[in-house]
C-alpha cells in the first residue's frame, strides 16, 4: 500500500463556514500488520522447503555408480497372478458370508482378518499396476486395474493412477500432492481424539481429499470403471445378497482404518521425531542442518502382504522397478539407503502418530516448486512407470 494517499475532500452543504475553511488532511489507513513468526505458526506448522524433493536426484547418482539398477526396471508376470488369487479368495469370502448377520463376530474378524488384509493387498497391486508394472502394455495394465477393484466395492482405480503419479512428480507441492493433508484437516485433528479419529476414517480422507485438492480430467478408463464396477456389485448382490456386497466395502474400510496394514500410510512421508520448528528471537533463526526428511522405509514381515510398499524411498526413487525387484536394488545401492530413516513396525507407526504430541497431520514437508527444476531436475513422464508414452491425463 503507498505511504500517502492523495484524496480531495467535498464539503457538504450543511457544513458551517468555517469548517469549511479548515484545511482537511488527508490521512492513510494503518498498514495491516504482518503475522509474526509465532502467529504464523499458530495457523501453519508444516515444514515448508525451498529445495527439490530428494528422490529424482538420488536416482540419477544411484546410476551413476550402479548402472546396471535400470535393468531392474520392467513389468513382474507374477503379480497378474497374485491379483486373481485375491480377487477370487473375496468373492469366495463374500459368497460363504451371505446369510450371517453384518453385525456378528464372524462377518467382522473375516473382514477384518481376511477382508481387510486382501483389500489392503489390492489397493497396493493397484498401486503396482499404475506404474505398469503388471503388463508390458499400458492398456492391458489400465483394464487390469479395473479388475484388482472389484473386490473393493467401490470404483476409484482410474483415478487413482493420475492422483498417484502426481504424487511422485510433484511430491510434497501444495495444491498437487494429494497425499499431503490440507490445513482444514490438520488445525481440527491436532489432538489425540483427532488422530485417532482421523487413523480410523483416513481411507475416507484419502478418497475424498484428492477430487477437493484438484479435478481429474474424465476419460474412457474411468466410464469403464465405474461402468465394471457397477455391473459387478449389482451382480454379486443379485446372486449373493447385499450382505455379500457389505463384506467387501467393509473390508475396504477396516483395510484403511486401525488395521497392521493400513500404517504404512502413515509411516511413508509424515516426519517422526520432527526438529524443533524455526524460532525467530532478536533476529536470529535457528534451522535444522540436515533436510529433514521426507520419505521413511520399513523393512518388515508386513511387506510379504503388501507388495513390498514398505521399501518406499526405493520405490519413489525408482517408481519402474516392481516389487520383487525392490529388495534388489537396496542391495545394490546399500550405501544409499542404509543411513535413511526407517521404521521397525507399522503397527508402532500408528501408536505413535495418535499419542505422541510432537508428531500429526501438522508433520510433513511442503513446497512451493516441489523440485520442478529446469532441465534435468525434473522428473519426466516417463521416469514413473514403465513403458510409459506421451502424456498422461490429470497428471500434473
Amino acid at each position: 500500500m503507498p505511504s500517502s494517499v492523495s484524496t480531495t475532500v467535498v464539503s457538504p452543504p450543511q457544513l458551517s463556514q468555517r469548517a469549511k475553511n479548515t484545511p482537511i488532511k488527508a490521512t492513510t489507513p494503518a498498514p495491516t500488520p504482518t503475522p509474526s513468526a509465532e502467529q504464523k505458526a499458530d495457523y501453519d506448522k508444516f515444514f515448508w522447503t525451498y529445495t527439490e524433493e530428494p528422490h529424482r536426484t538420488r536416482r540419477q547418482a544411484i546410476i551413476k555408480a550402479h548402472p546396471e539398477v535400470t535393468k531392474l526396471c520392467g513389468p513382474e508376470p507374477l503379480t497378474k497372478y497374485l491379483v486373481l488369487l485375491v480377487v477370487s479368495i473375496q468373492i469366495a469370502c463374500a459368497y460363504a458370508l451371505r446369510n450371517s448377520p453384518i453385525l456378528s463376530w464372524p462377518f467382522f474378524l473375516t473382514a477384518y482378518v481376511v477382508g481387510a488384509t486382501a483389500n489392503q493387498n489390492l489397493f497396493l497391486a493397484i498401486h503396482e499396476i499404475s506404474h505398469n508394472l503388471a503388463f508390458k502394455s499400458p492398456t492391458a495394465n489400465r483394464l487390469f486395474a479395473v479388475v484388482a477393484n472389484l473386490p473393493i466395492g467401490i470404483p476409484y482405480s482410474a483415478s487413482f493412477r493420475p492422483y498417484h503419479l502426481t504424487h511422485h512428480k510433484s511430491l510434497g507441492v501444495a495444491g498437487l500432492d494429494t497425499d499431503l493433508p490440507t490445513a482444514f484437516e490438520a488445525v481440527f485433528l491436532d489432538s489425540i481424539a483427532g488422530k485417532a479419529f482421523f487413523c480410523t476414517f483416513q481411507i475416507l480422507f484419502y478418497a475424498l481429499r484428492p477430487m477437493m485438492v484438484y479435478q481429474l480430467p474424465l476419460t474412457r478408463i474411468h466410464a469403464a470403471n465405474v461402468t465394471v464396477q457397477l455391473l459387478f456389485d449389482y451382480i454379486l448382490v443379485s446372486l449373493a445378497g447385499p450382505k455379500a456386497l457389505a463384506y467387501l466395502v467393509m473390508s475396504s474400510f477396516l483395510a484403511g482404518s486401525l488395521h497392521p496394514c493400513a500404517g504404512h500410510f502413515i509411516a511413508e512421508h509424515y516426519v517422526f521425531d520432527p526438529p524443533e520448528k524455526s524460532e525467530e528471537k532478536k533476529g536470529e533463526s535457528k534451522e535444522p542442518l540436515a533436510p529433514i526428511p521426507e520419505t521413511y522405509s520399513y523393512y518388515g514381515p508386513l511387506n510379504l502382504l503388501t507388495y513390498n510398499v514398505g521399501l518406499h524411498n526405493e520405490h519413489h526413487d525408482f517408481p519402474a522397478v516392481p516389487w520383487t525387484r525392490l529388495p534388489t536394488l537396496h542391495s545394490m545401492a546399500k550405501e544409499f539407503y542404509d543411513e535413511l530413516p526407517r521404521h521397525d513396525s507399522w503397527v508402532y507407526v500408528i501408536w505413535q502418530f495418535i499419542l505422541d504430541p510432537k508428531v500429526g497431520l501438522w508433520c510433513r514437508v511442503k513446497r512451493k516448486e516441489g523440485g520442478r527444476k529446469v532441465g534435468e531436475g525434473a522428473w519426466r513422464q516417463e521416469e514413473l512407470g514403465a513403458n510409459e508414452r506421451g502424456d498422461i491425463a490429470g497428471v500434473k
